[in-house]
């Protein structure tokens, strides 16, 4: 398999810690990619027409794209367990996924309006509410993060690499601070070796 990836991606991370988790880290060749929100990169626009990291092509071909649907892929193939069976736990997993990757949607807006956009045509209107998605998604992670306990899974791999990314791309939030039962549960998080081989810095 290969991965179109880019090291500070968020999402390309979650993909790369649920490949660790569950043993295949070593069948997959990464691939560097130029992945931007405007020079999109041809070389990936050819596998997904979204030209997005990460994109994983699988060995017949085959291009799956969006983090959510390659982690499934790799729970699948690895006999994991990431994603729990049909019922009441896969759907608050899967929730609290699409929580975790609403904050990174809203963090990586925030960096593209300063970083990508000229200074007379960024919104600091826009910057404030991409803000404000990420306090409410921070809350609800606080909220809930002293039943975390040691649970591996796709919700906790995805709030580790939300949290994380914070860190590396928006360390003036000062998210702990706002959601210590969350900084504490990632503090133990973050030195699983899944998450330390995937550091972006």
């Amino acid at each position: 398999m290969k991965l179109f990836y880019a090291k500070a991606s968020p999402f390309v991370r979650k993909v790369l810690v649920a490949a660790h988790e569950l043993g295949l880290a070593d069948r997959i060749e990464l691939l560097p990619a130029a992945a931007h929100p405007i020079n999109r990169d041809a070389t990936i626009r050819a596998e997904n027409p979204l030209g997005q990291v990460p994109t994983l092509i699988l060995d017949d071909g085959t291009a799956l794209a969006d983090s959510r649907v390659i982690c499934e892929y790799l729970d699948h193939l690895g006999q994991g367990g990431l994603f729990p069976a049909a019922g009441p736990a896969r759907w608050a997993a899967l929730t609290a996924q699409s929580t975790g990757d609403g904050l990174l949607d809203a963090a990586l807006l925030c960096v593209y309006e300063t970083r990508v956009r000229q200074e007379g045509e960024r919104s600091a209107g826009w910057v404030t509410g991409q803000r404000e998605k990420i306090g409410d998604a921070l809350a609800r992670i606080d909220a809930a993060a002293g039943e975390f306990g040691e649970r591996v899974d796709i919700a906790t791999i995805t709030y580790g690499c939300a949290l994380g990314y914070l860190d590396l791309r928006l360390p003036d939030l000062g998210w702990r601070k706002r959601a210590p039962a969350a900084a504490a549960w990632y503090a133990r998080f973050g030195e699983r070796p899944s998450m330390q081989a995937t550091r972006p810095d």
